[in-house]
């Protein structure tokens, strides 16, 4: 409970930006590699963005390559998604996550989710 907390969805019009924040308990933070998910209604959810722990290595979905970026800061056990350039197809509900540190673009521990912030983008 409360061990990963997304915030920073919002409504904008295509084009726009958005930038998601994840705070996480120091345990489930530490050490661990990061990711971001997504889900849109009626669909599965989906890789978006990844980090490792030291921050060199990042992985991202093809459909948000050069618009998205992650980011984190260990200090304050918070991972961040840059977000331009937005489409009405990066509606969604975003949830941030531990992945595994060798696959990036598989989650950590399954079933393994804080609320979700949504993201909504208008034509």
């Amino acid at each position: 409970q409360g061990q990963l907390v997304e915030s920073g969805g919002g409504l904008v019009q295509t084009g726009g930006s958005l930038t998601l924040s994840c705070v996480a308990a120091t345990r489930t933070f530490r050490a661990n590699a990061m990711g971001w998910f997504r889900q849109a209604p009626g669909k599965e959810r989906e890789f978006v963005a990844a980090i490792n722990w030291s921050g060199s290595t990042t992985s991202y979905a093809d459909s948000v390559k050069g618009r998205f970026t992650v980011s984190r800061d260990n200090a304050k056990s918070t991972i961040s998604l840059q977000m331009n350039g937005l489409l009405p197809e990066d509606t969604a509900l975003y949830y941030c996550t531990p992945v595994n540190p060798k696959y990036l673009n598989l989650p950590l521990i399954r079933n393994f989710w804080g609320p979700g912030t949504q993201v909504t983008v208008s034509s």
